[in-house]
């Protein structure tokens, strides 16, 4: 089994910054790729930004203001996320997909940011 469990969301005022983690445990091995989703009331889960093979992914509206990084040696991954604005307001969700192809996520983390 599989486990995943994020930390770090919470309320910040535009302009600040937050840094999630995404630690995972149980049985996985060989992660591929690790990645954090969010999703916004009202609207679909989206793409925020994946790190796997030496190769990071951002979505366009986070370029430039947050960041993704892991340690494979603790199957952690982080997401910094600067210079926050409203409309990153979303609840926040790490994925990982194994090198079978198996996809586990995490229950989610909230973050709100106050113009």
């Amino acid at each position: 089994q599989v486990r995943l469990v994020e930390s770090g969301g919470g309320l910040v005022q535009a302009g600040g910054s937050l840094r999630l983690s995404c630690a995972s445990s149980g049985d996985i091995f060989n992660i591929a790729v690790m990645g954090w989703y969010r999703q916004a009331p009202g609207k679909q889960r989206e793409l925020v930004a994946t790190i796997g093979y030496g190769i990071t992914n951002y979505a366009d509206p986070v370029k430039g203001r947050f960041t993704i990084s892991r340690d494979n040696t603790k199957n952690t991954v982080w997401l910094q996320m600067n210079s926050l604005k409203p409309e990153d307001t979303a609840v926040y969700y790490c994925k990982i997909r194994s090198l079978s192809g198996a996809d586990y996520w995490g229950q989610g983390t909230q973050v709100t940011v106050s113009s």
